[in-house]
């Protein structure tokens, strides 16, 4: 039996992070991992689809060349080269997550990993890995679970070829002309912004009154107008009904009720992005009861990633976490908790989220809706890329900064963006909420000119109608 001071059971972004993480700290780390290390994240989710979506962005600066005084005769799409270039990239970073894991000496393991049987809560654990060449025994007084989650289906048929999730979506080395996809949260939304962006023919039924439906409103309802204008089909208020689904003549054909009215869509191709459920079947988690799983199908965690059991600890999507950022900050966390220091613990309304469509969305903290929900009495500082100066240079003006503060003690409690690059400074509120700044000290901070991080200084400027250049 092989012995060490803690494994870990996953290899995405948070499994990884935490390996190296205790490996800095000195201690004894194996890895665990059934495909390869980088897990959804690398290989089938955040990098692959922000290549493509960059591949989007180019093509449509391009043909948008006149507007900035280049002559582009034709423009073709060669998406058989965008996907050879989103594998090579992840190849790159893979091999690059390799070399790290090797570099700070982490035991990788390639294989299945399910608790044994015979412990009891705070006992070291006893993990059977299935590997290629046999079974391995490995044993640790500490396990963090970092196994992630896989795409919901609503039990649709996903074939790999007409009915795809976004893995397979990836997969494909060919476009289809036409798509429907079931879901507007962030994947859809993404999706459906690359997918119109490269010639497809987009159509989306979500479920709820209205897309991003975590979002502020006010954000996702300029993202619905910009992506209508971009012919971009949106049906709100839309159940699906699964088994309505069949095929004919080279369509995809599924009803959805929309009202009273029940509506029948076709496309080439459905795309189903309504979540994703974390992966714990499997991982012999009946042999240690201490550690309890939620209704919505989570690991249960404190603050530090650790469970009911003092011995296993939990990060990522299979703790509910749901973004690649929050896997690895919280990997992080419980690799230092289990080593007895004292981190600061996990702060959700302190996470950013970033939707990369175009135009960008970005935010962090609490919405509008959320603020007044939580009995805060509100005062919102809002500010248009139109006033910005790069926002015009760049050649994207739509979109806006919204600032949601405490009228009462003036603290910022959210942040709200949707425009030009976003997501690349986002992080600005995120430090003015960690630091419990006022919009006041935010428009004190000198933007540099011309920048499209100006428009948060105008934001925060507005809160008090001083905006200058509104």
């Amino acid at each position: 039996m092989n012995r060490f001071d803690v494994i870990v059971l996953g290899g995405g972004t948070g499994g990884y992070v935490a390996a190296i993480r205790g490996a800095q700290l000195g201690l004894k780390v194996a890895l665990v991992e059934k495909d390869k290390v980088g897990g959804t994240c690398l290989h089938r989710g955040c990098i692959p689809t922000k290549v493509y979506l960059r591949s989007a962005e180019v093509l449509d600066t391009v043909r948008r060349g006149k507007e900035f005084g280049l002559v582009v005769p034709e423009v073709s799409l060669d998406f058989a080269q965008v996907h050879a270039r989103k594998e090579k990239i992840v190849s790159n970073l893979f091999k690059g997550v390799q070399s790290l894991l090797k570099k700070n000496g982490v035991a990788l393991v390639t294989g299945t990993g399910s608790l044994e049987p015979g412990t009891t809560a705070g006992e070291p654990v006893v993990l059977r890995v299935k590997t290629p060449t046999g079974d391995e025994l490995l044993t640790a007084p500490r396990l963090i679970l970092a196994t992630g989650s896989r795409p919901k289906t609503m039990g649709l048929p996903v074939d790999g070829r007409s009915i795809l999730t976004s893995d397979e979506a990836l997969a494909q080395t060919a476009l289809p002309k036409s798509v429907i996809i079931i879901g507007a949260g962030a994947i859809g939304m993404e999706w459906a912004s690359l997918y119109a962006d490269l010639g497809v023919e987009v159509t989306v039924l979500e479920f709820l009154p209205r897309i991003l439906p975590t979002e502020d409103e006010e954000v996702a309802a300029e993202l619905q107008k910009l992506l209508r204008r971009r012919k971009v089909q949106i049906v709100t208020g839309a159940a699906v009904q699964p088994e309505s689904v069949r095929s004919a003549q080279g369509q995809i054909i599924l009803a959805a009720q929309v009202g009273d009215e029940l509506r029948e869509f076709s496309a080439e191709a459905v795309l189903v992005s309504v979540g994703r459920t974390p992966v714990t079947d499997g991982l012999g988690l009946e042999h240690r009861p201490a550690v309890r799983v939620g209704p919505g199908g989570a690991v249960e965690v404190d603050g530090f990633g650790q469970t009911g059991d003092p011995a296993i600890y939990a990060i990522g999507d299979v703790a509910g976490g749901g973004l690649a950022h929050v896997a690895s900050h919280q990997g992080i966390i419980a690799m230092e908790h289990l080593a007895g220091l004292q981190p600061e613990p996990f702060a959700p309304h302190r996470v950013p989220r970033c939707v990369f469509t175009y135009p960008e969305v970005a935010s962090i903290g609490l919405t509008e809706e959320q603020a007044k929900a939580a009995g805060h009495e509100v005062k919102v500082g809002k500010f248009p890329f139109r006033g910005i100066g790069k926002a015009l240079v760049h050649g994207s003006i739509d979109g806006f900064a919204k600032l949601v503060t405490d009228a009462n003690t003036g603290l910022l409690l959210g942040a709200h963006l949707i425009g030009p690059d976003v997501t690349n400074y986002i992080s600005e509120a995120g430090l003015a909420l960690l630091a419990e700044m006022t919009p006041v000290k935010i428009a004190e901070s000198i933007h540099p000119h011309p920048t499209l991080s100006e428009v948060l200084g105008e934001a925060a400027l507005a809160v008090e109608g001083r905006a200058i250049h509104a």
